[in-house]
Parts: C-alpha cells; structure tokens; sequence
C-alpha cells in the first residue's frame, strides 16, 4: 500500500492535463505520449516523485515536432555545413511559411491552367545572372554536375585536370560522382600543373565536355599552373565549370573567389553553383548556361527525380529578391561594431572579457580568406553546457578558452547569447 509507484497519474489523466492537451494539438498524440511515459518511468524509478510527473513532462516537452533543434552559431564560420549552411533571411523564412499551403506552384490562376514550375524562381535567378541564356534548379550542386554528366557525356569522356580531382563533405568524391553516370574520366596534367596543350591532347570523338572545378575547399601554392576559364572555353568542346559556393557575381571581400556571371562571359557553356552557400539561400543546385543546352537538361529524364520542391523554390527566389540574407550581413559586418558588441556582452559577465578574433568563410569557400571579428571569450568549461542548452549555442574552443566570435551571431541575439551564458554560470 505503501510502494509510491502506485501514486504514478494514469496516461489518461496526465493527458488531460491543459498544458499537456495544448501540447498534443501541437506536437501530435505520439510524442506527447513518449513524454509523458518518460516522465511516468522517472518517478517508477523514484528519480522525482509521483506528484512531480505532469511538470516534468511540460518540461522535457520540445520545441516542435521535429528533432532539429535551433542553434546560435558562434563559431565564427559564417557558412558552417554542420550547422545547416546558410541560415535563411527572415523572407525566405516567410516565403516558405506561404509556400506551406497550396500554391500556384505549377498553376496559373488567370487562365486556370498548367504553368512552368517555379517560374518565380526561375526568373528572378535569371535577372541575378543576366549574362545566362538559361537557368535551371536542381536538388544540390552535385545533382547539378550529374545532370550534366548525363546530358552531355553519357557513355562519354570527361576531360578534368588532375589538380581539380575534389574531394567534398562526408568522403564523397567529385570523379566517382560522375563515374557512376556511365561517363568516363580522362584526367590530364598533374596534381600542381595543368597546361592548355593537356586539354587540347585529351580531346576527341568521345569527348563529351571539358569540367573546370574550383577547389573551394583547399587551397595549393608553390610552383602551380592552371588555366583560365577563357583559354579552355577555345577549345572546340562543352565547357562545364562548377564553381562550387554559389557567387552570382563579383565580391569585393573574395577576389579569388568565382563567380557564376565573369565565368560566364568567359566563355563557360555551363556553370553549376551551390545555392544554400555564399547565396545565403536554400539548398540547391544552380544552373547557368547556353539556353538550348539547359533546355536539354531540363527535358532529361533524370531531371524529374532531381527537381526541387515548392519550398526551395520559394526560399530561392526570396533571397534573390529580398534583403540580404544573414550570410551577406556576416561577410559585411563592420569589425569596429562587433568589437563594440563584445565589450558590451563582456561587461556582463564575470570571467569575460572582448577579444579580436578571426572567422571564415567556411562551406568550402575561400580558402585561407580571414576575416577579421571579435567576441566573447570565456572559460572552456562553458563550451558543453552552452553547446546543450536552450537556445545553443555553439561557439569554438581556442587556446584553452571558449570564444563566441560574434561575427555570426545575429545582433537581435545577443541577448539570447547573455542568457545563455548567464544560465550556465547559475
């Protein structure tokens, strides 16, 4: 009679709980449930006590029914994969809220007829890069250079240097990506030199197109060559050149840094970029190019099952349309201002103090670019606690110290990143 496991609420009774009932219409019957049974079992273990089970469920509820949870980057790397890459703009967020419902995706609401899909999208991708005949979105920038391959060179050669041979995220490699299109890798030069006279041999009858890849994420020096873009674009083949991290033209702060528009009018048949990189907008693979041969890769079969959904297509033409993404505000932050913002944070916090630090481009982009910055540094200690709470924030541990380089870290943040800090040390 005595045994407390007998004082456990009933599911039933918990359920009805009001806050527990407005979480269920939130979050859906099945989660709310796996809380709550969690909660139920800590007390059947006597880690809180019975009376205790409905607040502790409220407690350990999440945020929403996924389990990506939101995260401040402090890390100082301004396109950071693990993170997500590129964090949308509040447009883009709102553009894909619209694009939640039913839309007129693929409908034309004058005439009450079948429309081009996403054609929103495609024109304002047009009007950012008007030196393209054609534009086309694919799911990623590797679903873009697989289009190609199996477009242009099925059963074909792909003429690719050997210094261009990538390697990009979680092991997968640029060379085995477009060998299993059935296309057939020629690689000429070397790993340090590549001569125009090594494209010009490498060409013949079964040559599909020649592929320029810019090493985004490493960098080479010393006794190097390669060629430009306007010299390979004389030869009498394709030219696909992947750019890699999404510049639609020029940027000030990333001069060496390629850019969909310039590698165009150099003569380039074909540029594939990233959208959800230095864009600052969602995942995508773009297209640019001759407008009768992305007109071909549009009407591949394959292209279907890599077609992009209404919520890219909304969050794509919003970042190109609306105001700078975050990604554009971090590469543009004034240092003075952030260094004003770190002592401001600093002088709230015990064991703190404002530091000049240096952040990244990061998302394979710009190799070795610095960028100056400033932030918070604090004890190491605070780096897995911070990393756990809510919101999180991740920031980098450097010469024994946690720094939260502030460079991107949203200014309207910076009081969820006092919070969070001050939590820590309570």
């Amino acid at each position: 009679m005595g045994d407390p496991r007998r004082r456990v609420p009933r599911t039933d009774v918990l359920l009805a709980d009001p806050r527990l009932a407005e979480a269920e219409r939130v979050l859906g019957r099945a989660l709310v449930k796996s809380v709550v049974a969690q909660a139920q079992q800590r007390a059947r273990a006597g880690e809180i006590e019975p009376e205790q089970v409905a607040e502790h469920a409220v407690a350990a509820l999440p945020l929403s029914a996924a389990s990506l949870r939101p995260v401040i980057n402090a890390t100082g790397v301004v396109v950071h994969t693990n993170l997500g890459r590129a964090p949308l703009s509040q447009a883009a967020l709102d553009a894909v809220l619209t694009a939640g419902g039913a839309t007129d995706v693929e409908f034309d609401l004058v005439t009450g007829r079948r429309a081009r899909r996403g054609r929103g999208a495609l024109a304002a991708l047009a009007r950012a890069v008007p030196a393209a005949g054609g534009v086309h979105v694919v799911n990623n920038n590797a679903a873009a250079l697989l289009l190609a391959a199996m477009t242009l060179a099925p059963g074909k050669e792909i003429v690719l240097s050997r210094g261009e041979l990538v390697e990009i995220g979680d092991g997968f490699r640029i060379p085995e990506l477009l060998a299993s299109t059935g296309s057939r890798l020629r690689e000429v030069g070397t790993t340090n030199r590549t001569h125009l006279r090594d494209y010009a041999d490498a060409i013949g009858p079964d040559t599909g197109f020649v592929l320029k890849v810019h090493p985004s994420n490493f960098h080479i020096t010393g006794f190097t060559s390669a060629v430009p873009v306007a010299e390979v674009a004389k030869l009498d083949v394709p030219l696909v050149v992947d750019i890699g991290s999404g510049l639609l033209t020029p940027h000030p702060l990333l001069p060496d840094e390629p850019d969909a528009t310039t590698v165009l009018r150099e003569g380039a048949d074909l540029v594939t970029a990233s959208g959800d990189k230095l864009l600052g907008g969602p995942q995508g693979g773009l297209l640019f190019g001759d407008a009768e041969l992305i007109e071909r890769l549009r009407r591949h079969p394959a292209a279907r099952a890599l077609r992009v959904d209404k919520l890219t297509l909304a969050a794509l033409e919003a970042t190109l349309l609306g105001p700078p993404p975050p990604v554009a505000q971090a590469l543009t932050a004034d240092v003075t201002e952030l260094r004003a913002r770190a002592e401001r944070l600093a002088a709230q916090l015990p064991d703190a103090h404002a530091v000049d630090c240096i952040a990244a481009v990061g998302g394979g982009g710009a190799p070795g670019v610095e960028l100056p910055s400033a932030g918070v540094s604090l004890p190491e200690s605070y780096a897995a606690p911070l990393r756990t709470g809510t919101p999180a924030v991740v920031g980098r541990v450097e010469a024994g110290r946690c720094v939260l380089d502030l460079r991107t870290v949203a200014p309207e943040d910076d009081e969820l990143v006092l919070s969070a800090v001050l939590t820590c040390m309570s």
